[in-house]
């Protein structure tokens, strides 16, 4: 691995395939040699930022089954 992925790597920035608004991945522009459009760097969310907390059930707070 060189040197500056690690250093983006440690701030959280990854390089991912570009999509289009359907998802498809984006092709490079081979019109455009200094840009690469395919890939995209973005900065990552750490890793359960999103998560939802458990909630302990309490005794007596179960559903009961009824029966129809």
């Amino acid at each position: 691995m060189s040197w500056w992925k690690k250093v983006s790597k440690f701030f959280g920035m990854i390089t991912v395939r570009n999509r289009d608004a359907k998802g498809r991945y984006v092709a490079d522009d081979p019109s455009t040699p200094d840009e690469d459009e395919a890939y995209t760097k973005v900065y990552k969310t750490p890793k359960g930022a999103f998560k939802k907390k458990k909630t302990a059930i309490k005794p007596g707070n179960y559903r009961k089954k009824t029966k129809e």
